[in-house]
């Protein structure tokens, strides 16, 4: 599978068909982080998004896309 998901204006590569949703979910779910400033159970921003550029895979190409890291 050679499909992509569009975000923020930017290409995020989909390597299988569930990414889709995985990525949807993630970015919905950054974005509410965002908008509300949440970064529990982090004790700030920076040590969130240092914690979840570690998952790697779809999650850390919507925080890319999202200009978060």
């Amino acid at each position: 599978m050679n499909d992509e998901f569009l975000l923020n204006g930017k290409r995020i590569k989909l390597e299988v068909a569930s990414d889709r949703l995985v990525a949807e979910r993630v970015a919905k779910h950054m974005q509410r982080r965002i908008k509300e400033d949440d970064w529990r159970p982090y004790s700030s921003k920076v040590k969130a998004l240092e914690a979840w550029s570690r998952l790697g895979g779809i999650r850390v190409s919507v925080l890319q896309a999202l200009d978060l890291i």
